[in-house]
């Protein structure tokens, strides 16, 4: 029987070094240059590069990717650990070229694109040269594939893109676009004519799509492939969302317990108090299981396939925007009013937790996925009561032991004994 919650030494070195590389090198830049991987300064440029080589040279680029796609084939579990350290600095997935969208993006041309398609965007997504988003959710419908009404219509040696799309994070500042329509996904170069991207949302782009022309082989899978694409895409990057959400929900624990130690109120400090001891004890145990149900789903990922954790991923999903509302909340409000101010992350972290709600498909679907698959392995009982009803469970009981009985005259007497005691108390 293997049953092992220990991370093996050799990877526990590499998360050594990735943490001591985060604080020492990472979390400076993000402060000094802020979003450095996409400056226009040949300087800074430059010097992310080094940083980056720093990270290949450690076998740890593209965490994600199978070897022979320039990743290091670790798995889901491995990257789960990584990014419980990467996901407390800002910069730190760019600098391990492990950063959403692009992760996800990379995953799908490696899973579907043509040889010619991972040359022209794998790579240079691979080695920063470019940059993408995914352009999947629609005003109407949310991220339901059923209710999609962008259209790509084939005209010749070109296909013409119709449609909206209301929520393309990064879609602004992307090289290239991943756009979801009702008969599959393709790959828009954001110049291309057609293309217009709305001023409002500034961060996750309104983008409407009128008569965008790209090239027939611009189509990423199989035509008509929409619905299994999009399951593909969003799959991978639930988990990875929840993967970081750990490394955020630990973070913030870490500054409520620092502040229940360092804040005096009422002639003690505040971690003596029994409101804040209960805040510190329950966002404890939740972040404990939180971890621990991601790196299940993630070895099980591993094991498997994403299609078969579905209703894992799904759990972890809408459990991981929870954990991070409930805590984010709780060392918030043991920050007092500084909390409240722009000038600690906790603002903006419990501000997000709606978002992780909702992005790659809200929460209340994911309950109901959960929900549905479980039941699957269930059966309704027969006739009024349950299984378990005690009377039902007393008669089988009988009927089970009736042979023992049978053979030991001296244990059915005793049995009869406890059946009238039982009988008296009204058992």
């Amino acid at each position: 029987m293997a049953w092992d919650f220990q991370t093996e030494p050799e990877f526990q070195k590499k998360l050594d070094w990735v943490e001591n590389f985060c604080k020492e090198k990472v979390e400076p830049l993000d402060h000094v240059f802020p979003y450095a991987v996409r400056s226009p300064d040949p300087v800074v440029k430059a010097y992310v590069r080094e940083l980056q080589q720093e990270v290949k040279d450690q076998g740890l680029w593209a965490i994600f990717l199978d070897e022979e796609l320039g990743g290091p084939g670790f798995g889901q579990l491995k990257l789960g650990l990584l990014n419980e350290v990467i996901g407390r600095y800002s910069g730190a997935p760019q600098m391990f070229g492990a950063a959403a969208p692009d992760t996800g993006n990379m995953e799908m041309l490696a899973a579907y694109g043509t040889e010619e398609q991972k040359k022209r965007w794998l790579e240079p997504l691979l080695n920063q040269e470019m940059f993408s988003a995914y352009s999947m959710t629609e005003p109407q419908g949310g991220s339901d594939p059923n209710l999609f009404r962008t259209t790509a219509v084939r005209d010749g040696d070109e296909w013409v893109i119709n449609g909206e799309k209301w929520f393309t994070s990064a879609g602004r500042v992307a090289d290239i676009l991943f756009v979801m329509c009702t008969n599959g996904m393709f790959v828009v170069p954001r110049e291309t004519p057609g293309v217009e991207i709305q001023p409002q949302p500034r961060n996750h782009n309104h983008i409407i799509y009128n008569d965008v022309r790209v090239p027939a082989d611009h189509l990423l899978g199989p035509e008509d492939g929409a619905k299994v694409l999009a399951q593909r895409r969003l799959g991978g990057g639930r988990i990875h969302h929840a993967m970081r959400t750990i490394a955020q929900c630990t973070l913030a624990f870490d500054m409520m317990c620092e502040r229940a130690l360092s804040r005096e109120s009422h002639g003690k400090i505040i971690g003596e108090h029994q409101m804040v001891q209960e805040k510190i004890a329950e966002s404890y145990a939740k972040l404990k299981m939180l971890r621990l149900y991601v790196l299940e789903t993630a070895w099980k990922m591993d094991q498997t396939s994403s299609a078969e954790t579905r209703t894992d991923i799904a759990a972890v999903k809408f459990t991981m925007a929870r954990v991070l509302r409930e805590i984010s909340f709780d060392a918030l409000h043991i920050h007092g009013s500084l909390g409240t101010t722009d000038l600690t992350p906790l603002q903006a972290m419990y501000a997000g937790a709606p978002t992780m709600g909702l992005a790659d498909g809200a929460d209340e679907v994911h309950k109901s996925t959960v929900a549905r698959r479980v039941l699957k392995d269930y059966r309704p009982h027969e006739g009024y009561f349950p299984r378990e009803f005690i009377p039902y469970k007393k008669e089988e009981a009988w009927e089970k032991i009736q042979p023992v009985l049978d053979a030991r005259p001296e244990l059915r007497e005793s049995a009869e004994n406890y059946k009238k005691y039982l009988a008296k108390r009204g058992r």
